[in-house]
Order: C-alpha cells, then sequence, then structure tokens
C-alpha cells in the first residue's frame, strides 16, 4: 500500500517555514504499514495542486493533503478540491457548528469568512477539527483515497492519529512494517558497509539494511515487511544481533534515540548527575540535553565560559595555565572539566574550548581545533580533535564526540 504526502504552501517554497509535516506524517504512515513513495510541495496555484494530484493518484492509493484550508483568499485547496472531483461546494452542518462552538467559546463574533470554512466539496466525508476551525476532508474516489488536512502541526497530528490511521487500518488490509535501528558513532559510513558487508549480502530478499549518516553518527536500519509481525521481529532481531557483534566498538544505542538522550538514559539508570563547562560550542551541549523531558534527573546544569575570566573564577583555571598554553589546550580542558566536577558537584562532567571559526586560528592552531574533555572522580579522559573550517559543523561535531566519550567513561565505571 503506497502513500503520496503533498504539502500546499508558498511558505514552504520560499523557505518561511520548514515542512515537517510530511516528516511527521511519513513516520506515523509507515508504523502503520503504509509505505510512503513521494513527497512534493506545491504552490498556492490551482494548476499546480491539479496537475500534483493528478499525478499523485498515477503513484499512490492514499494521497495526504496538508495546508491551504485557512479562511483567506490565498488558501484555495478546498475549491481546487471540488474543481479536482468535479463537484460543487455543501456547507456542512457538523463543521459549521464546530466553527460556531469555537468562536462562542473565546467571545469573537462568527464572520462569514469564518463562516465559509464550514463549506466542503459535496463529495467528502467531514473531519471535525478539535484544535481549529478548518474541517478535514476525507474523499474515495477512483479507487484512490485522499484526505486533505489543515497545515496547522497540531492541528493535522490529532487528525492523522485520532482519526485518518484508524479510518485506513479499518478499511484496508495493511501489511506489518518493522524497523530497528543501530545508533553508531565514531566511524564512517565506508567502513561500517566494510566491515558488515557479508551480513548485508546475506539479508532476505524482504529484509533491507540502510545507512543514515550524521555528522559523526550513522544509523544502521534494518526495515523488514510481511504480514506474520513475530517472525518478522524475530529476523530482525537475529540480522540486527550480527551486526552489533561485527562493530560493537562503534554502537552507543541498539534503538532510534538521539546521541544526547542514550546519555540521559544510561545516567538516570545509574542515578549519576552531569554538569558541563562549555566554550566555543556556546551551549550547545546544554540545549540539546535539555530539550528532552526528565533531564533535570540527570543535568544540573553548567557554565558558557567563554571568556578566559570565567574560565578562572568560575571552574578555577589557573592564570599560569591560560599564559602558558592557551585556551585551547590540553592543560585547560582538563582544568575546566575537573572544576566544573568540584564546583558543581556531580558524579559526571563534559569540557569543550576550541576554535570554532570561521577566523581566529593560527597555524599552531588551525580552525576547527577543539580539545574535549570528560571526568568522574576517578578519571579524566582528554582528546584533541582537529575538525574543518564550517563553524556550525564544528560545533555539532563537538557535541557528538563529547557525548561519545562521556558514553565511553559511563561503561567503563558503574556508580
Amino acid at each position: 500500500m503506497l502513500a503520496e504526502i503533498i504539502t500546499i504552501g508558498d511558505e514552504i517554497l520560499i523557505g518561511q517555514i520548514v515542512d515537517t509535516n510530511s516528516a511527521w506524517m511519513a513516520e506515523k504512515l509507515n508504523h502503520a504499514g503504509i509505505r510512503v513513495k513521494q513527497i512534493s510541495s506545491v504552490s498556492d496555484n490551482r494548476e499546480h495542486i491539479l496537475a500534483a494530484l493528478a499525478e499523485a493518484a498515477a503513484r499512490a492509493d492514499i494521497i495526504l493533503i496538508t495546508g491551504g484550508l485557512g479562511p483567506t483568499k490565498d488558501d484555495i485547496t478546498k475549491k481546487t478540491l471540488a474543481e479536482y472531483f468535479n463537484v460543487g461546494m455543501v456547507l456542512n452542518d457538523a463543521a459549521l457548528e464546530n466553527v460556531a462552538n469555537i468562536f462562542k467559546k473565546y467571545n469573537r463574533p462568527l464572520l462569514e469568512v469564518n463562516r465559509k470554512q464550514a463549506e466542503v466539496p459535496a463529495n467528502c466525508e467531514v473531519i471535525l477539527n478539535k484544535n481549529g476551525t478548518a474541517p478535514g476532508m476525507w474523499f474515495n474516489s477512483g479507487g484512490r483515497i485522499y484526505v486533505s488536512m489543515p497545515g496547522v502541526p497540531f492541528e493535522m497530528k490529532y487528525m492523522v492519529e485520532e482519526e485518518v490511521i484508524p479510518k485506513l487500518q479499518a478499511q484496508l488490509k495493511l501489511p506489518v512494517i518493522i524497523h530497528k535501528t543501530i545508533l553508531t558513532v565514531g566511524e564512517g559510513e565506508s567502513f561500517l558497509a566494510e566491515k558488515i558487508a557479508d551480513i548485508e549480502d546475506s539479508l532476505p530478499t524482504h529484509i533491507k539494511l540502510a545507512y543514515l549518516p550524521k555528522l559523526g553518527q550513522v544509523r544502521l536500519r534494518l526495515s523488514a515487511d510481511g504480514d506474520d509481525a513475530a517472525l518478522l521481529q524475530k529476523e530482525i532481531d537475529l540480522h540486527a544481533a550480527k551486526i552489533i557483534e561485527r562493530v560493537r566498538h562503534a554502537v552507543v544505542a541498539e534503538e532510534d534515540i538521539p546521541l544526547e538522550k542514550v546519555v540521559l538514559n544510561l545516567m538516570a539508570k545509574q542515578g549519576l548527575t552531569l554538569s558541563v563547562a562549555e566554550s566555543c560550542t556556546g551551549g550547545y551541549i546544554s540545549h540539546l540535553i535539555t530539550q528532552h523531558a526528565g533531564s533535570s534527573q540527570v543535568f544540573f546544569g553548567g557554565v558558557l565560559s567563554y571568556a578566559n575570566q570565567l574560565k578562572q573564577s568560575v571552574l578555577g583555571v589557573k592564570t599560569d595555565t591560560l599564559n602558558d598554553n592557551g585556551a585551547v589546550s590540553e592543560q585547560t580542558v582538563r582544568e575546566m572539566v575537573e572544576g566544573a566536577l568540584l564546583n558543581f558537584k556531580t558524579d559526571y562532567a563534559l569540557a569543550v574550548t576550541g576554535i570554532a571559526g570561521p577566523d581566529g586560528g593560527t597555524p599552531e592552531k588551525p580552525v576547527g581545533t577543539v580539545w574535549i574533555a570528560a571526568a568522574n572522580a576517578n578519571k579524566t579522559v582528554v582528546k584533541k580533535f582537529t575538525f574543518g573550517n564550517k563553524r556550525l559543523q564544528n560545533i555539532e561535531r563537538s557535541a557528538v564526540w563529547a557525548f561519545f566519550m562521556l558514553i565511553t567513561l559511563l561503561k567503563e565505571y558503574k556508580k
């Protein structure tokens, strides 16, 4: 069963907003046993939308559409859908009542332009919007299912989870799709591919292996499809175990989670605490950690010590250390991480200092030079890295390696 996702809106095509809806929908559809064939973004243009619908119908069984359902003149999705299906527009009483109740709740007058949001193509089944005024619309036509939903993410997400996917599952016989993701750090995609080539070659035709590289990381994703969920899971687990055993030194997680979440899970399980001392990463490590709910169980905080004065006053880095070795040095990062441990009274600490770029480098310390330290009360590990000359990439790579060093240290010591 194949699906296509069409997002409508000039704001996507000019880069004003990022299309996060498609990625979210694709994940939910895949878990339900529906493969996404293509994702397209089109402008608020009648001809463009009509062409995209016709092309999608030639490729997919299910077409999901988001965007263009607002009350303003540039929102033309409903009228274009009516033209595509060659039907008129009708006022839907349930949709009108939903709109009226929303405006009544906020003590706002119901304008004619808002009333028109309850008008829908005559051949659709309305999906009531519990979080907004624009109704969703379900069409069965020509052996295809079309679903049009608002582009506002929290409105669309409710419809997909509570209405659309349950309805698809009820109407269609869907296969089982199972994924198993292995997160690796520190080895390149080509190295991993060479290392596990024979395992990949031995996979049955219904199991595929994908390499998903990111700065400093590669996710290895095994995907299987079929009718027997238990059998598929058993097969996936068997092949995953072979891969994990072969590249165990690089494996940090056997599930699809971010690297910093691996750290949080490991530390929470052992009742350990963490602090950080950041310089060139500018708080990026702290941001990655604190975006996850429950991070306060592990993460105490830290210091963004960009200036040498803060390295001295907050972390206790010695003046002689800075004068003799500079801020970007093994000696400085070692004193930073040990100062964080001492002053913030945590079980573990991370410290990073470097030259993110694009300027500030010297022949002895070029742009991309970064020193990273991970420490607990018994051991301090320090490593030097020489990345490239791209500032944001250097910051991201620094965070990846800091977490990887911490994970390695966590595995060596148990509280």
